[in-house]
């Protein structure tokens, strides 16, 4: 038997859904594409979209759990790239404070949302 899959979203756990997404489209302009919660209010998922593509990031908040999620040794991360000038961008990154790693030699960086999640941001492709 050959699969075909093809990707479809990403979840990540947040503490304040409010803030993750307020910072998902300022930091990358995602918005929100749908949501679903469930009828005893014990989560709510929103999946974000960039507009383009039809990988949807999921955040999934969780009534129950308010501290802080242990991220550990997770090395996994999610990239984007971003159209425009990367420099300004990178700039547009450190003013918000969220850069929390660079290389220059590789030509990347990192930044990390209100959970600590690291995002790589890579220039378009052109």
């Amino acid at each position: 038997m050959q699969i075909k899959a093809k990707f479809d979203h990403f979840n990540i756990n947040v503490t304040d859904l409010d803030r993750s997404i307020q910072f998902y489209e300022k930091a990358l302009g995602l918005k929100e594409a749908r949501r679903k919660s469930a009828s005893d209010g014990s989560f709510i998922l929103v999946y974000l979209s960039d507009g383009v593509s039809p990988f949807l990031l999921e955040l999934t908040w969780l009534k129950d759990h308010s501290q802080a999620y242990e991220l550990g040794e997770n090395e996994s991360h999610l990239c984007f790239r971003v159209a425009g000038d990367y420099d300004e961008i990178r700039k547009y990154h450190k003013e918000m404070n969220c850069v929390c790693f660079e290389n220059h030699s590789m030509g990347l960086y990192f930044i990390s949302d209100p959970d600590d999640y690291w995002i790589e941001v890579l220039p378009e492709i052109k």
